[in-house]
């Protein structure tokens, strides 16, 4: 497994020992699991964001364990003012969710370090991750709305039913191939560049490239390793190919990767020959792709060309 994928792991982990802490405490009135429950609870949203960083966006930076200093306000205020956690808690799920949705707003292009045959599927998964921490802090209200109806003994089945689907969601999402990476890449330095470079000159280094090495035939592809072939920072060479060409990275390096697979199939190779041949890991993103270039299924699209 690649370090990288570490922090993942421990989400799901995380998520898997919180549902258990929780049917303790509301179910079956643990006392200790009443205080262990809002330490771990704080642990989930500050690991969510640093999986996603650490998997998606950039290498493991000192910086990073700062965000688990949370736990030390929650404790904190578990002993001087605990009538705060409930305040406390929500606003710290809501504020992580929104960080990766913001982070995610620029699409594929803000993660660099996925592998490109992915599409899009990656970035849609982390905005449902950043959904779900932001909707788990919703159980907070409903809590609320129970005791006000006059329905109190309800506040256990809404903590563990609603508290459940959220670790459920992000838990099995953790487990997604879409979010496997590609291979560990230097960390990208800055590098000098002249600052009225144009996009045209930068996507015909790339077109050069594509022709020559064909680096798109490689199902490890990024972002980040694109860029460091071209000396191109990431978000320069991802700005030119988003206006120059109208798509982002994955559809541009994909669409070339189609255009290879057409040509297997015409030349007699079966779809899953081509699919591998042109850089492709997986069935289901090699359909999708195709499809999206092609507007129609690889056996489809063969036979209206035979026709």
């Amino acid at each position: 497994m690649d370090r990288r994928h570490g922090p993942l792991a421990l989400v799901l982990a995380l998520c898997a020992l919180q549902g258990l802490i929780i049917s303790l405490a509301q179910h079956y009135q643990v006392p200790a699991a009443r205080y262990v429950q809002p330490v771990s609870a704080s642990l989930i949203p500050p690991m969510v964001w640093i999986a996603f960083q650490i998997t998606a966006v950039r290498r493991l930076a000192w910086r990073d364990s700062l965000h688990l200093s949370g736990v030390l306000v929650v404790i904190a205020v578990m002993i001087l003012q605990p009538q705060l956690l409930d305040t406390l808690i929500p606003a710290l799920f809501v504020g992580y969710g929104c960080a990766v949705l913001w982070v995610c707003r620029a699409g594929a292009d803000a993660l660099p370090h996925m592998r490109l045959e992915a599409g899009d599927t990656p970035v849609r998964i982390w905005q449902i991750m950043g959904w779900a921490l932001i909707a788990s802090a919703l159980s907070d209200g409903l809590i609320v709305l129970a005791q006000v109806i006059g329905a109190a003994y309800l506040q256990p089945w809404i903590i563990s039913i609603y508290s459940s689907a959220t670790l459920i969601v992000i838990g099995a999402l953790t487990l997604s191939g879409a979010l496997v990476t590609g291979p560990p890449e230097p960390e990208e330095a800055p590098l000098p560049r002249e600052a009225d470079a144009l996009d045209a000159k930068i996507m015909e280094q790339l077109e050069a490239l594509m022709t020559q090495t064909q680096p798109y035939l490689n199902p490890d592809l990024t972002m980040s390793h694109l860029s460091r072939r071209m000396r191109v920072p990431v978000k320069q060479l991802s700005g030119a190919i988003n206006r120059v060409t109208g798509e982002n990275a994955s559809r541009y390096i994909n669409a070339a990767r189609i255009a290879v697979a057409q040509k297997a199939l015409l030349a007699g190779e079966n779809v899953t020959s081509a699919m591998l041949g042109a850089g492709f890991n997986t069935k289901s993103n090699f359909n999708r792709e195709f499809l999206r270039v092609a507007g129609a299924s690889p056996s489809d699209w063969l036979d209206a060309q035979q026709r």
